[in-house]
Parts: structure tokens; C-alpha cells; sequence
């Protein structure tokens, strides 16, 4: 009989840190490969109950692709619990506004909806534009 092993969880400061270019990407499948490294499911010891992921730094968030007539149409729906209080916002005007919630609602929307997602968002680090102040990590690469 085998045994089934579970990998060890680690500290923040084993955790590796990767950068994604999101310029002229489509948001989805982006956001696929960053839910992917979040959750550690790119790690060949990964466990759904264990989060082994990494941390993911998103530059140029402004510049990522919607394809089709997205930018028009998909609207961001905001509800403030009050009678009334539904708000819908476009694409593009939330691009103008805050281009990093384009990128964090799109990842938010593949990760499992369980107490680990809001850990897991934490190490999301996403920015409209190509700086970033965590050099002193040495961020790999992560290829989409």
C-alpha cells in the first residue's frame, strides 16, 4: 500500500516570487496562469489543502488585452447593499479608473471560494504601470 504525502507548508520567506508582463496579454488567460501559481497547482507536490503557491508581481496592468468587444460591453457590478445601490461600470471607464481591478477581479473569479483565497489575494501584487518595489525579491519570469 502507498502512502500519500502532503508537501510542507511553507514560510513567506520560501515562497518564490514571480513577475508576469500583462501588456497586450488577454486578461483570462492571464489570470489563469497567476490563480495557477497563486494556489502552487504549477508545483508537482501540489494538495488542494495545503497553499504552496507563490507570490505574483503584475506590471502594466493597464495595457491588458480584452478581446472582442469586452471593452464596451463587460460590465463591473457593484452593489452596495441599499435599495438602489446597484452600480454597473464598463470595462473602460474601470480601466481609466483603476486598471488593477480588472487583473485582481479576474484572478479573485478562478481561485476557489474557500478561506484560503483571501491569503492567497494577499500575495497578489498587481500595478497599472512597469515599476515595481520589489526588486530586492528577485522576481522570475513567468511564462503565459
Amino acid at each position: 500500500m502507498t502512502k500519500t504525502t502532503l508537501p510542507e507548508l511553507p514560510s513567506n520567506e520560501n515562497r518564490k516570487w514571480y513577475i508576469v508582463d500583462a501588456a497586450d496579454k488577454p486578461l483570462g488567460r492571464l489570470a489563469v496562469k497567476v490563480a495557477n501559481a497563486l494556489r502552487g497547482k504549477d508545483k508537482p507536490d501540489f494538495a488542494p489543502s495545503v497553499d504552496t503557491g507563490a507570490f505574483v508581481i503584475v506590471i502594466n496592468a493597464e495595457k491588458v488585452a480584452l478581446t472582442g468587444k469586452k471593452e464596451e460591453k463587460k460590465q463591473y457590478v457593484d452593489f452596495t447593499g441599499w435599495r438602489g445601490g446597484l452600480s454597473k461600470t464598463p470595462a473602460s471607464v474601470i480601466r481609466e479608473k483603476n486598471p488593477t481591478r480588472l487583473i485582481t477581479d479576474a484572478v479573485w473569479g478562478m481561485l476557489p471560494k474557500n478561506n484560503t483565497a483571501d491569503r492567497r489575494m494577499t500575495r497578489l501584487k498587481v500595478f497599472a504601470g512597469a515599476e515595481h518595489p520589489h526588486a530586492a525579491q528577485k522576481p522570475e519570469p513567468l511564462s503565459i
